[in-house]
């Protein structure tokens, strides 16, 4: 005797007589955002009252320097340990497939945008999974040789915004750098090691990234020096210079009392500043190493 499916195709069409839930599906869709979006503020908070935590935030940001910062928070509140993430389809494409039971990190990608009822545009977000690779079966990958510290100096210095003038002592206060707003010049100590001209250098050109990224008398050293030293440490860690100086046991006072939305702007200041500096410095290092690879290949 034949066997009957009927039954599968019976629940089909009930299934598609009953049609798609749109309300159904906006809902749970809303519902996934709601919850993100609590992740996020949540991580915000500990942030911003941690100094432990805010290193470690700066620390993950070093390592994923083109996400926002909303996104290095959820990948901080869910594997902080992530060193490369790609969605499913993206695994597939490199022929890498994701281990079974894995959970994928929930971050936010934009979605459409809409008009407010004020008449201002903004854009709504969905919901992504993404998986590190330690979540896959990606062969594991000799890690990428930093390069030398005297090639890193050479692009740091390389083009940089404002010019940089050597001195031989920078008055009483100790300082390896110092940016010169009047003169719109870093001035630099002459006889440093490379550690203390990567970190005084560093910090001194975020000024003036920043100096430069505001209107007429709008700059001030003392309100910008805790986004300057952030800056320092995220590149120090991204290039391999150490960070042992470096200390976040105290933050800003006004931190722990700001909103999210607040935190996550200083955050972005922060964010945007380094990767100006570190966008210039990887593009000369690159440019250097494709010139010894095609050098090498004659």
């Amino acid at each position: 005797m034949e066997t009957s499916y009927d039954d599968i195709l019976a629940a089909a069409q009930q299934q598609g007589e009953q049609g798609f839930d749109v309300d159904a599906w906006a809902e749970k869709k809303q519902s996934e955002r709601d919850e993100v979006y609590a992740l996020r503020d949540r991580m915000t908070d500990e942030v911003s009252r941690d100094g432990d935590k805010f290193r470690q935030y700066l620390d993950i940001q070093s390592r994923f320097r083109r996400y926002s910062v909303g996104n290095v928070l959820l990948i901080m509140a869910q594997k902080p340990q992530a060193t490369r993430l790609k969605d499913f389809d993206g695994w597939k494409e490199n022929r890498v497939s994701i281990r079974r039971n894995e959970k994928g990190i929930r971050i936010l990608e934009p979605g459409d945008e809409y008009q407010r009822e004020d008449g201002t545009w903004g854009t709504s977000y969905n919901v992504k999974k993404v998986f590190d690779i330690s979540q896959t079966k990606a062969k594991k990958q000799p890690a990428r040789p930093k390069p030398e510290e005297r090639n890193v100096l050479v692009a740091l210095v390389s083009h940089t915004p404002v010019p940089l003038k050597m001195v031989e002592q920078l008055g009483d206060s100790g300082m390896g750098a110092r940016f010169d707003q009047l003169q719109g010049a870093v001035f630099v100590k002459k006889g440093m090691g490379a550690e203390d001209i990567f970190r005084s250098v560093t910090q001194e050109l975020a000024h003036a990234e920043l100096a430069m990224g505001m209107e007429q008398g709008e700059y001030t050293r003392e309100g910008n020096a805790f986004r300057a030293y952030c800056v320092s440490y995220m590149l120090s860690r991204q290039y391999g210079f150490s960070t042992g100086q470096f200390s976040f046991e105290k933050l800003p006072g006004g931190f722990a009392e700001a909103e999210p939305q607040d935190v996550r702007e200083e955050l972005g200041v922060i964010r945007d500043v380094a990767e100006q500096i570190s966008g210039r410095v990887s593009r000369i290092l690159n440019q250097e190493r494709s010139q010894n690879e095609t050098e090498q290949a004659r």
